[in-house]
């Protein structure tokens, strides 16, 4: 799966949803009191949605560090699958901190892929008492994975509509704006210097204004499009605005210089572009 979209944990909506609906039905055809899927962060492994029967073992947000987990164990072994009967007894489970902590014994983990094959996180069960998990059952765990992989690709696809939607507004003739949303990566930027300048072209736009209220800035860099952009339009004869500048936007230019340096005109607001360029927005009674 790729970083480059970074979803966070609550916008895996249909994952979140799909789980739910599946967990009751493993725990009771496995006979074991906790389900759960966890996904793979850069450095840990986080609890994303679970259930838990007769007592909570493992809570939504629970998170280890991925050296001292279950789930490296199950990822990196070459059938995607770890089980053991008592985790206590097993000669590197028991080793673990883990263990200790969760106090269970009979477990069975699959590793849940996305639908490109790349590795999401993992499809787990535990419970207190001893459990022998036979070929069925691992079989079993691995047919519901499938299942959940394409909701990954579900919730994948979801967010890619709304991120690679590029909103211009006309404002009014030969001014326009695009607000830009969420994460930037270099497909994005792509896509977004290609549009606005073909829409420049076509709508004989002299004022193009960007506001970046909405950005996420990711690595702690501003996404070179905005470069590209303003140098762009500046060469088909057009005036870029910057408006939206927040705070954490600001921090990162002071690093960089990257705005400062195209000496790019900035206002606060909507409002004040329009009336730098000799227009006012006026409220109309009705």
């Amino acid at each position: 799966m790729s970083d480059e979209y970074n979803l966070s944990n609550a916008q895996y909506t249909s994952l979140y949803e799909g789980s739910q609906a599946l967990f009751r039905i493993i725990s009771e055809r496995l006979n074991v009191n906790t389900a759960y899927v966890t996904r793979r962060g850069k450095n840990e492994m986080t609890v994303l949605s679970s259930f838990n029967d007769k007592e909570e073992i493992i809570p939504e947000g629970y998170s280890v560090e991925y050296g001292g987990t279950y789930c490296r164990l199950i990822i990196s072994n070459e059938n995607s699958t770890m089980t053991t009967a008592d985790l206590t007894k097993d000669l590197i489970t028991s080793q673990l901190e883990v263990t200790d902590q969760l106090g269970v014994k009979g477990f069975l983990g699959v590793t849940l892929r996305d639908r490109e094959g790349d590795v999401f996180g993992t499809l787990c069960v535990m419970d207190r008492d001893e459990k022998s998990f036979s070929d069925e059952d691992i079989e079993y765990l691995h047919s519901l994975s499938g299942i959940l992989a394409h909701m990954i690709e579900l919730d994948q696809l979801n967010y890619n509509m709304t991120y690679l939607n590029v909103p211009i507004i006309p404002i009014t003739i030969g001014v326009s704006v695009l607000s830009i949303q969420g994460i930037v990566d270099s497909r994005r930027s792509d896509i977004i210097l290609n549009h606005v300048l073909q829409y420049c072209t076509d709508h004989q736009v002299h004022t193009f204004i960007i506001d970046l209220s909405g950005l996420i800035i990711l690595n702690d860099q501003l996404p070179r499009v905005l470069s590209d952009l303003a140098q762009a339009l500046r060469v088909m004869g057009v005036r870029p605005l910057i408006t939206g500048i927040t705070p954490e936007i600001a921090k990162q230019d002071l690093r960089n210089a990257q705005l400062t340096s195209l000496n790019i005109e900035t206002v606060r607001s909507l409002e004040q572009a329009m009336a730098l360029i000799g227009f006012s927005l006026t409220e109309t009674k009705i």
